[in-house]
């Protein structure tokens, strides 16, 4: 019997999950590849907490959490790299003639025996989860050179390129593009970005001075500066792995790059070329589908909200917006609920520009305006292809949002995005675009705002004194600041968040529902400010509160919720 067959035997046995929980827990793990365990946890069944602490207490060993444990270099590579992740093992100590051997499956004696032949050491087993043990292998096994061993490749000897770029020979570009200190640095600076959990990288020329920046959780920090005279060659290299023309030094170009990981993850790069003052800027947006977030219960989305935006999605027809600036996560909200509405009887067809993410059972549409396809042009298409719901990236004009409120009209379910910056700016935005208010009224079903704060991090998380004056103006009632409790990550050597005292984000939603109130009001042509109240009084939350709550909940600090958010 498998390790995953008898975990979930024993789980069913002591009542942890039902017999029900562990079918779907087992097909999850037949479409996802993964180990039971991790099919428990994403579906919300069972943390991996708690498997672990139930194997400990079933096969009587001791667990542990390599998330809070620093392993030793040289005692993690007593086992070679191929036996850890054959047998989902690690090495995290050694005593006189042992070493105690993190495991996936205590029980795995063939395991235990082949790593006592290797290292000629007796094996005292702990237990951990599988997915702790995986990141740990790819932590300490797969860590590339540092920025001062790639920059000790470089000579001072090398060629220095001139600033004009006219003088550029490209024969002299295409050979130091391949010189392999420069491979070594920009796989450097991609897998870095990888590691350190940046949305993009920034790769920045100026006069006397060149520069990698990393946006992590919403905030730019500087990475490194390696020297001015490399930026040609790093550019080029860049374009060469984008299947980019590097002659082409005056027009923007947009390019992708795909990196293979190993363990059948694969990393996207949209890569974005532009010429500057000082040379060409680039900025890759990562694209990672193992990280992509489908279950609307984990968004971030509190009760009410969730609610309503489900019931709009689920409606046989209509239009539901989604609005924030660029990197509030819309994509992945109109993701989420595409995955939600994706079954084997709906129609499903998106015009995106670009598709971040290929979703199978989607027909998916990249748009090419330089030869016609744009939103407009693909809706109408789409329009004669039988759809049940319709997806467009963006309506940025009248005739975009002309056909799509006629779809949403005769039948069919049109989600999209538009850049405004709260639920009720929305309904100004179409009105100015020319939309008449009577086919507002009659095609929408909800807007929701966004944006995304950054969550205090768990491991250097504390409470702090309360300061009523941040919570009295972020706009927290007499009641709530009686009741609350501030914290916020201390940083200092915290690895987990280097230093920052946040890791991760949140999503704070503002949901406008519909209703008849709304409706007249949008017909007597109400302002912006007026139907913000008219919402709020019929029971939105707006994005301050909605930041608010987070804050109560000490999800995230005052600060952020000033950073991300307007006042009321």
């Amino acid at each position: 019997m498998s390790q995953g067959n008898r975990l979930g035997e024993l789980l069913v046995r002591e009542k942890l999950i039902s017999l029900q929980q562990l079918r779907q827990a087992q097909e999850e793990q037949k479409r996802s590849g993964k180990n039971l365990g991790y099919a428990l946890s994403k579906l919300g069944y069972v943390a991996d907490s708690e498997i672990t602490n139930f194997l400990s207490q079933q096969y009587r060993v001791p667990a542990i959490n390599l998330d809070e444990y620093e392993l030793d270099p040289e005692i993690v590579r007593l086992v070679p790299k191929e036996t850890c992740e054959k047998h989902k093992v690690i090495a995290v100590q050694r005593a006189g003639q042992a070493i105690v051997l993190a495991m996936a499956d205590p029980t795995n004696l063939p395991a235990m025996d082949d790593i006592k032949f290797l290292t000629k050491y007796n094996v005292d087993p702990c237990v951990a989860s599988e997915t702790a043990i995986l990141a740990a292998i790819d932590r300490h096994y797969n860590a590339g050179p540092s920025y001062e061993d790639v920059m000790a490749g470089f000579e001072e000897s090398e060629v220095e390129f001139s600033a004009e770029d006219d003088e550029v020979n490209i024969g002299d570009l295409e050979r130091a593009s391949e010189d392999a200190p420069v491979v070594k640095l920009v796989n450097m600076i991609l897998l870095n970005a990888i590691k350190r959990g940046a949305s993009d990288i920034h790769i920045e020329p100026y006069e006397k001075k060149f520069r990698v920046r990393y946006r992590i959780d919403g905030v730019l920090s500087e990475e490194m500066s390696p020297p001015l005279k490399l930026k040609n060659a790093i550019s080029s290299r860049i374009k060469i792995m984008s299947s980019l023309d590097i002659a082409e030094r005056r027009l923007p170009q947009d390019g992708r790059i795909k990196l293979k990981l190993g363990k059948g993850r694969d990393m996207d790069y949209r890569v974005s070329v532009l010429p500057t003052l000082w040379g060409e800027k680039i900025v890759m947006r990562l694209l990672d589908k193992s990280n992509l977030q489908l279950d609307m219960s984990k968004l971030g989305f509190d009760p009410k909200p969730l609610e309503d935006f489900l019931w709009a999605v689920h409606q046989p027809w209509g239009m539901t917006l989604v609005t924030g600036p660029t990197g509030s996560g819309k994509t992945t909200t109109l993701y989420s609920a595409l995955s939600e509405l994706n079954q084997p009887d709906i129609n499903i067809s998106t015009a995106e520009d670009p598709v971040e993410y290929n979703l199978h059972g989607i027909n998916q549409v990249q748009q090419h305006d330089e030869i016609g396809l744009n939103f407009a042009a693909s809706l109408r298409s789409f329009l004669r292809q039988d759809p049940d719901v319709l997806m467009v990236g963006e309506i940025r004009d009248f005739e975009t949002a002309e056909i799509a409120i006629k779809a949403a009209l005769t039948g069919h379910m049109v989600l999209s995005t538009l850049h405004t910056n709260d639920a009720p700016a929305t309904v100004s935005r179409l009105l100015n675009m020319g939309v008449e208010p009577f086919l507002i009224t009659a095609s929408l079903n909800l807007i929701l705002a966004q944006r995304l704060a950054r969550k205090i991090c768990g491991d250097c998380k504390a409470e702090i004194p309360k300061d009523e004056k941040v919570l009295l103006e972020i706009g927290m009632t007499a009641e709530q600041i009686a009741g609350a409790r501030m914290y916020k990550g201390m940083g200092g050597g915290c690895k987990t968040c280097n230093g920052s005292g946040y890791k991760g984000r949140v999503a704070l939603y503002e949901v406008m529902r519909m209703n008849d109130t709304l409706r007249e009001m949008i017909l007597q042509g109400a302002s912006t400010a007026e139907l913000k109240v008219g919402a709020i009084k019929t029971g939105m939350s707006s994005l301050r509160m909605s930041g608010n709550a987070k804050v109560l909940a000490g999800v995230t600090t005052p600060a952020e919720v000033l950073r991300v958010t307007m006042s009321d």
